[in-house]
């Protein structure tokens, strides 16, 4: 005998249960032709009648009594599931696992979580703070924040910032000892605090913007490190120059705790986007994420990375 076809086991447990295919039919909500071919087919592939039908009434046979004795929790168990499956996708819940760089933290992901903490009170945020380029897919994550140059092109991508400009930082005590540089150049003869990505070996190289050239300097100094907050509180101290994203020294800025030097010079990158694979965007979870997205920072999207301008 070959398998029987599960589909129709469901339309099965309908109509015996209430010993009616018009009635069966309609909990269903199909046509009471559709559920007698359903079960018509069973029998078929099973190979004996479950039901006598006549023009007043139905009942079971031997067989098919069996079948719902038998079956009939298995069945209900798994529309039970399934339901529960198609529920989940108004009400999310469980999981949502998040890859995200430090700056996220700083100028756009803790507004954004609260608002979603509210509104899907039963999911859990799991988020992993790394600056490193991580393959999202294969290390289990259902979505990521990142640059958009470091975002893959066959990945779904939603703006969460607008352009991002970078600062040169310090404070008032250091400037009025080492004096002001007043082009990237100048920074070679200046204590700088170096950014280190955990990815990478050497220091990061900063860059400027000299009429459209971008410019790299290569900068030393006494200390370097790959977490900003940390240069930021050296710069404070008065220990040297520290290269930022100008919103994350915002509040340091209009204190007066640090000032920004060759500001003629400094680049704007495009933002952050949160990125995930097409795949994904139905998930509830990631769903729910990408409306909150949209509405607590004006976000764009989903788009294709292709499709998407910065």
């Amino acid at each position: 005998m070959r398998s029987p076809p599960v589909a129709q086991l469901p339309v099965f447990l309908a109509v015996a249960e209430r010993r009616s295919f018009t009635k069966g039919a309609r909990a269903l909500g199909m046509s009471p032709s559709a559920a007698s071919q359903a079960v018509a087919r069973l029998e078929h592939e099973l190979g004996t009648p479950l039901f006598v039908r006549t023009t007043r009434s139905v009942r079971l046979t031997d067989a098919g009594a069996r079948l719902l004795h038998e079956a009939g929790p298995a069945i209900r168990s798994v529309c039970a599931a399934l339901s529960g499956l198609k529920a989940a996708d108004d009400e999310p819940s469980g999981v949502l696992r998040l890859n995200v760089p430090r700056i996220a933290c700083r100028v756009c992901l803790p507004r954004l979580l609260e608002v979603y903490a509210q509104r899907c009170p039963k999911v859990r945020c799991d988020i992993v703070v790394d600056d490193r380029r991580v393959d999202i897919v294969k290390n289990g994550f259902d979505a990521g924040i990142r640059s958009a140059e470091a975002i893959h092109k066959d990945m779904v991508r939603v703006r969460l910032t607008g352009p991002l400009r970078f600062a040169v930082v310090a404070s008032e005590r250091y400037l009025a000892s080492a004096g002001r540089p007043r082009e990237p150049r100048d920074l070679t003869a200046h204590a700088c605090l170096g950014w280190r990505s955990l990815a990478d070996e050497g220091a990061y190289r900063w860059e400027f913007s000299d009429r459209g050239r971008e410019v790299e300097v290569a900068v030393a100094g006494p200390v370097v490190s790959n977490d900003t907050q940390l240069l930021m509180a050296c710069a404070e101290q008065g220990m040297g120059l520290a290269f930022v994203v100008e919103e994350e020294a915002a509040g340091e800025i209009a204190s007066g705790r640090l000032q920004t030097v060759l500001d003629d010079y400094a680049l704007q990158v495009p933002g952050l986007f949160l990125y995930f694979p097409r795949a994904a965007r139905a998930a509830p979870n990631l769903r729910a994420f990408v409306a909150c997205a949209r509405e607590v920072l004006g976000a764009k999207g989903p788009r294709r990375r292709a499709d998407a301008g910065p």
